[in-house]
């Protein structure tokens, strides 16, 4: 209850805060009042914050959201982390970020003459929209378990409860699922008290987080991304306050620094993700284009054309005339937040229950319908405010049309980033149409675009402002360019790439390296200097890191008996046993690495969920400087599955079986697939199967689907293949049996995937030194507008 009035407060003093605001922008001695009622709700919603954390600390389980994402099993990392393991609490983290960073936003506007009212307006209706996300009638986390009426399994009851005969009257039996569950509703609490037992006993255990979430990523990720939401609302308000205020100079220079950081912590807070994908998940990749991944990708592509197209802004301003793109950088400024709030739309409405493994379950109709408006509203406010400054925003410099200025190269490189934002948004958004997009759309889009993005990174460096004169432009980048091309090539020999799309974005990305190494230490200037030069060669590096890890990869299924050396890719691996860890609960598989004279051990790790009851799996990697070797367990037979074994086929991936090799090419789905799938009509899912057995080739059309029709056999192996389950995005599970009734799994099989990961660590490393080029230009506005000495 505290807490529930405690979010409430803190609306009501976010409200009087606005008003207070809104009075002094209309001339009345009300800021005094303003800044009171905005510090008041800051500190509410600190205490509000801290009050949630204590709850989840002392295993207040009668509280809903702790309940469903705390444990008392949990560590005490995990334990903090599951305050922001649910929608109310990432939310709750959301508003934190953002409240403090206004007491910032506050001593900063504060300098500037009659500017903090038209700031903080907009900004506190960003405040008031977090707010009325976790108001008590939406989703709070203070609500109580039985708010809403709901069935618990009776292993997170305390059992001395459950013994009095009062509770019979609320126990149910789930005789096909096996167990019995405990109606948890404002009757069974008043049934309680009545009886004299307290509340604070009835739950004694949480269900605790997805086993997905129980990794020390958990603990910095979600943090490092809401941090960057709340910076992005800095943008929406030095926007909208300066079309307030009708004054586009004073916000370039506040703005700029706080896009830079704005696009610092989201670039961290993806990589960190991406990182934490690709050590837990077992597929071997970091991206994966899931809806809302892109949807903290897309707030991030704008921060960085809005960076870019502001720098135009400042430099072509004059002293009685608007610098270029002052309407597209409002767009931008706003838009960095909006789709911020879009990817709450996309997670926090259950949109993309069904296509995202990171959305949120359906948060209703009425939730649905308060993000829309927020949404709306957010958007329609810059167009608005645009509309009516026109007059003043049409007295601007008008853009260099000279293809040969800096001015024009940072405007089509902010554009081509633009593009790539929709494309992703487009492809994102598909979903909400019934529809989706093949994850090779994103991939072919953005590397079209990446032709002729990234060659303007390092030629507009040889571009002046307004105009160029080409024989000293030529003269200039001739150098540059051959050392590239050189480098390029000798870069291409050695890993032997031959796709030509790819070729290009490489040299492109060598010319990018070398030209911003060529300015660093031709003008060998201040390190606080270099932040966008270090920037640049971070993305240029990690667009290197991105293909040829991606390219010269190499995947293979292969089965382990134990203490049988099996060879692949040159090297000897080994399983050699598993053991019990955690108490027992998990199951960690030895497996010798054996590279020439170079023995490593890795030990990936399978159990059975109790969250959810599922198989997990968790990979196990060896880290070199010149490539990551990837092995995640499939699955285990230990002798007491004679004569059948569950395999695992990955479409595009070969798997031996004795002296034959069996690949799964592709699903085959009939031409009227969707239009049954859409009338929820049934239909039949074909998978092509190639089978190269003593170079003879047979291939097999199956239907997963259908029980007489989706199995295949190998009669030079005696082995038969039932498919028994499948995943669109690429897997079939088969069933294996000897035909010949023999034990088809010798004792102790371990199944695992094989990966070689080469130059990996350059798409991290790239993404480290972006964060350092932009930590640098922070430093640097910071100082021009006197927050660092």
């Amino acid at each position: 209850m505290l807490g529930n009035i405690l979010l409430v407060a803190a609306l009501l003093l976010a409200l009087y805060s606005l008003l207070m605001y809104y009075m002094a922008y209309k001339g009345f001695e009300t800021i005094g009042k303003a800044r009171i009622g905005y510090h008041l709700t800051a500190i509410t919603v600190l205490i509000a914050s801290f009050l949630l954390l204590l709850f989840i600390l002392n295993h207040q389980y009668q509280y809903k959201y702790i309940f469903e994402y705390s444990s008392s099993e949990l560590s005490t990392g995990l334990l903090i982390s599951s305050f922001f393991g649910g929608q109310e609490g990432s939310f709750l983290l959301w508003l934190l970020f953002t409240v403090l960073i206004g007491l910032v936003v506050i001593k900063q506007a504060s300098k500037e003459k009659n500017f903090e009212p038209h700031v903080m307006m907009p900004f506190l209706l960003v405040v008031i929209f977090l707010l009325v996300m976790i108001n008590p009638l939406l989703k709070s986390p203070f609500n109580y378990l039985w708010t809403d009426p709901t069935f618990v399994d009776t292993k997170f009851i305390n059992q001395n409860i459950l013994g009095y005969s009062f509770m019979q009257n609320f126990i149910f039996q789930d005789k096909d699922a096996g167990k019995t569950f405990v109606k948890i509703s404002e009757e069974l609490i008043n049934a309680i008290k009545a009886n004299g037992l307290s509340i604070d006993n009835l739950i004694v255990q949480g269900k605790g987080l997805n086993p997905l979430l129980q990794n020390f990523w958990m603990q910095i990720h979600p943090p490092f991304l809401f941090l960057g939401f709340a910076l992005a609302s800095t943008q929406f308000a030095f926007a909208i306050a300066a079309l307030i205020k009708n004054e586009y100079r004073v916000w370039i220079k506040l703005n700029l620094v706080w896009a830079l950081a704005t696009a610092l912590v989201l670039v961290l807070g993806i990589m960190i993700g991406g990182y934490w994908a690709y050590g837990v998940l077992g597929w071997g990749g970091y991206w994966a284009w899931d809806p809302v991944e892109n949807s903290s990708l897309i707030p991030w592509i704008f921060s960085i054309a809005l960076i870019h197209t502001l720098i135009v802004q400042k430099y072509s301003q004059t002293k009685h005339k608007l610098g270029s793109l002052t309407r597209t950088n409002l767009i931008l400024s706003v838009f960095t937040f909006v789709l911020v709030v879009y990817s709450t739309f996309l997670t926090r409405s259950g949109i993309l229950s069904e296509a995202s493994v990171h959305s949120f379950s359906d948060a209703g109709s009425f939730v649905y319908s308060v993000l829309l408006i927020f949404l709306i509203g957010f958007t329609l406010s810059v167009f608005v405010g645009i509309y009516y400054r026109r007059k003043t925003l049409n007295n601007r410099q008008e853009l260099s049309q000279n293809i040969f200025s800096r001015d024009m190269g940072l405007f089509y490189g902010s554009m081509l980033l633009i593009g790539s934002a929709v494309a992703i948004l487009v492809g994102t958004s598909a979903p909400i149409f019934g529809s989706s997009v093949d994850l090779s759309f994103y991939n072919r889009v953005n590397s079209l675009l990446a032709i002729f993005m990234v060659p303007l990174i390092g030629v507009t460096l040889y571009f002046y402002w307004q105009n160029t004169d080409i024989k000293e432009f030529i003269k200039k980048i001739t150098i540059t360019t051959v050392v590239a091309a050189v480098v390029s090539v000798i870069l291409i020999f050695l890993t032997g790439i031959s796709d030509v799309l790819y070729s290009l974005i490489l040299f492109e990305s060598v010319f990018t390296i070398v030209t911003n190494l060529v300015f660093i230490f031709k003008f060998n200037k201040s390190l606080i200097l270099m932040g966008g030069h270090i920037a640049h060669i971070g993305f240029a590096l990690f667009l290197i890191g991105a293909i040829l890890s991606g390219l010269l990869s190499t995947s293979e299924t292969v089965d382990l008996p134990k203490n049988e050396s099996q060879t692949v890719s040159n090297k000897k691996i080994t399983y050699l046993g598993n053991e019990a860890i955690d108490n027992g609960k998990k199951y960690a598989f030895t497996i010798n690495v054996q590279d020439g004279n170079n023995i490593s051990v890795l030990k990936p790790v399978m159990y059975i969920s109790e969250y959810n009851n599922s198989l997990m799996r968790e990979p196990d990697i060896l880290i070199s400087a010149a490539r990551d070797l990837y092995i995640s367990p499939l699955s285990f037979t230990d002798g007491r599955d004679a004569g059948v074994k569950e395999i695992t086929l990955k479409k595009g991936e070969p798997y031996k079986a004795g002296n034959s090799e069996i690949l799964f090419e592709k699903f085959d789905l009939p031409p009227d697939a969707m239009q049954k799938m859409m009338n929820k009509e049934p239909f039949d899912i074909g998978a092509k199967i190639k089978v190269t057995s003593n170079g003879i080739a047979k291939n097999f059309d199956i239907i997963v689907n259908n029980q007489s029709q989706n199995s295949f056999q190998i009669k030079e192996e005696g082995l038969n293949f039932t498919a028994e389950s499948f995943d669109v995005s690429g897997t079939i599970k088969f069933d294996v049996a000897d035909m010949n009734k023999k034990e088809v799994v010798k004792a102790e099989i371990l199944s695992v995937e094989y990966r070689e990961k080469p130059l990996i660590n350059l798409v991290w490393s790239g993404v480290l030194l972006m964060s350092v080029g932009f930590t640098l230009m922070i430093i640097k506005r910071f100082r021009e507008i006197k927050v660092l000495p």
